[in-house]
């Protein structure tokens, strides 16, 4: 950009800064807008004042002027958790969650302590999950969380606000509007470059799977709001579905099960500590985990009423929500190539996300389609898979 273009943005800036001003009394969305402004100014600023001192447009100021160069980072905004892995490593790790000032509209806390305050805040605050299904619901809550979450790296040594090359995971079925809409909040949470890559192609790379190989490899990625299934081939996706039946439905279900069988309510954080705990996709485990004891309110009496809940009646209370993944499970592999459906038999299928921690899930869909299945050591951060066990067959 030359000098000029560089002035003329300057002042264009400026004078939307002084109708703003002009305005009188501020909004909280003006106030934030004014932000923007004065830090794109300072930033021209400061680029002017070393073009001044003999550096060129030409060179990389991001490499001249930090310790690293571009700072690039993989960024799993999930509806659940948002991960941030920098140079190979997960440097944040996240509930997808924000506080916010109610008449402010000021950011109060992100992540997990945001997640403590969830439903028990007062009236002055409230707790935002910014995505919901997998997309962004909340714009300007998911802007607020990736630029918390980005200033929890650690940018020291930078002479500006680190040139950030994104690459961001978004689920296979997103709309070109809800793909822009992600786009557009990594942008303005200081994304210099941004690219999308599908959740099953990331959590397939994750597993270790040779992507690129002409052989099909099937991933089954289970997140907060969307799950993800996939058959992978020749670094592409050949056919995919994508349904809104995961984590979080999971907890809704528990929800209404100790509502309707047990008279109690509870949370949703309790619920997905049960889930969490308990949580299983069949009711004959091998090694059965211990009662769950549960408190809360009577819905009659509103007297508290305490309950000890088995994994048996979890499986139960999911098991409407599991067929709903059977059903889309065994439709791609009815979709699936002749030649790629001996692959995946061959290979098996890869079970990756927070779903995959119910606990039998990888028994009951080895039982229902005859096929292997691999359960990441870590599937909420995906490394590479263990041995697979051959599905059971009773």
């Amino acid at each position: 950009m030359s000098k000029k273009a560089m002035y003329d943005l300057r002042n264009m800036l400026c004078d939307e800064l002084d109708e703003l001003a002009r305005k009188g009394e501020l909004g909280a969305g003006d106030l934030e807008i004014a932000h923007k402004l004065t830090d794109t100014i300072k930033n021209i600023d400061k680029i002017e004042m070393l073009e001044d001192d003999g550096y060129s447009r030409d060179e990389d100021y991001s490499r001249r002027y930090s310790r690293d160069g571009d700072w690039q980072s993989g960024i799993d905004l999930g509806t659940a958790n948002t991960l941030i892995i920098h140079n190979g490593k997960v440097v944040v790790d996240e509930p997808s969650i924000v506080a916010l000032d109610v008449h402010t509209g000021k950011l109060v806390a992100i992540g997990t302590q945001a997640r403590q305050m969830h439903e028990k805040t007062n009236p002055n605050i409230k707790t935002i999950r910014p995505l919901k299904d997998g997309v962004i619901a909340d714009f300007n809550a998911t802007e607020l969380m990736l630029r918390g979450m980005i200033k929890k790296v650690k940018t020291s040594g930078n002479l500006f606000a680190p040139s950030i090359r994104m690459v961001i995971c978004i689920p296979s079925g997103s709309t070109n509007v809800e793909i822009r809409a992600v786009r557009d909040s990594a942008e303005h949470a200081g994304g210099r470059e941004v690219y999308m890559i599908y959740e099953p192609m990331a959590a397939a790379l994750g597993a270790g799977l040779d992507v690129e190989a002409p052989e099909g490899n099937m991933v089954i990625d289970i997140g907060g709001g969307t799950t993800e299934i996939a058959c992978i081939s020749l670094g592409g996706i050949v056919c995919s579905e994508s349904i809104n039946v995961a984590g979080d439905v999971f907890t809704n279900d528990i929800q209404s099960y100790v509502r309707q069988q047990h008279n109690i309510r509870i949370g949703e954080r309790t619920a997905e500590a049960i889930k969490c705990s308990i949580g299983a996709a069949v009711s004959d485990l091998e090694e059965e985990p211990e009662d769950f004891v549960v408190t809360g309110p009577n819905m009659l009496t509103a007297l508290p009423q305490t309950v000890s809940l088995s994994y048996s009646e979890i499986a139960y209370a999911l098991e409407k929500s599991l067929t709903k993944i059977d059903a889309a499970l065994m439709k791609v592999l009815e979709s699936m190539p002749p030649e790629l459906y001996a692959d995946i038999v061959k290979n098996g299928i890869y079970l990756a996300g927070g779903g995959a921690l119910i606990k039998g899930l990888d028994r009951r869909l080895g039982e229902k389609t005859g096929i292997p299945f691999h359960v990441a050591e870590d599937p909420l951060r995906g490394p590479a898979p263990m041995s697979p066990a051959p599905p059971s067959r009773r």
